[in-house]
């Protein structure tokens, strides 16, 4: 029983090195050979996971040889546009100019049910209000509403915002994000000076931001709450 549960820790960390190298995407957001390729090493785990009789080499192997795959292939996907095609396949538009194209559909193996329930997803309840629609190839589906339907922005109504740049974690659950600090251009000495306007120190802080305008916000632990 200790074997299995120690070959299941260490395929788990193997597993998710490969994972981590494979980049990153959501698991809906995953290319065909990317989902294929997530597939089989979730199967290859298993065999060596709870058949403590299998060497355990004989599920890691296989699950490199994978992984070399698919570097092999992301890399012929960035290089050429034809090779992404014929691997990817192509978006697909399935609603052009508020008409739905029903060959589309069928070559897509759509419904229309399943067409209402994906723009449902994307805040749309008419398929009245849609312009375009587009079949993307991990399978999520791309809405431009028409331009009567869509949210306003700021310059619609001819106001320019001022630039609100990028917010920086300081302070996760007492831990000082030192990069953060270094990329604003600040110091300990200064977190510590903002910080203590709130009464408490860095390591007392759940979480500490500074967003683009300048603006700390900051909350204490729990146990350090009044």
């Amino acid at each position: 029983m200790l074997t299995t549960f120690l070959r299941s820790i260490f395929l788990y960390i193997i597993i998710l090195i490969v994972m981590r190298l494979m980049g990153k995407r959501e698991i809906g957001q995953l290319q065909p050979f990317e989902l294929v390729i997530s597939i089989l090493i979730a199967d290859l785990a298993s065999i060596p996971m709870t058949e403590s009789g299998i060497p355990i080499q004989n599920g890691i192997i296989p699950i490199l040889g994978l992984l070399v795959m698919h570097l092999l292939i992301s890399a012929l996907n960035m290089k050429s546009i034809r090779a992404r095609e014929i691997i990817c396949g192509k978006p697909r538009i399935l609603i052009y100019r508020g008409k739905i194209d029903e060959k589309a559909l069928v070559k897509e193996r759509f419904t229309i049910n399943e067409l209402e329930e994906r723009l449902r997803g994307n805040n749309i309840s008419s398929l009245g209000d849609v312009e375009y629609a587009i079949l993307e190839t991990s399978g999520g589906l791309t809405v431009i509403p028409k331009p009567n339907k869509r949210n306003t922005i700021p310059e619609d109504f001819g106001i320019e915002p001022e630039y609100e740049g990028i917010p920086y974690d300081l302070v996760i659950d007492g831990v000082i994000m030192e990069d953060n600090l270094k990329a604003i251009g600040k110091n300990y000495t200064w977190l510590k000076n903002e910080v203590s306007k709130f009464g408490i120190n860095p390591k007392q802080a759940l979480i500490v931001t500074i967003d683009g305008k300048g603006q700390i916000f900051c909350q204490t632990k729990a146990k350090f709450q009044k």
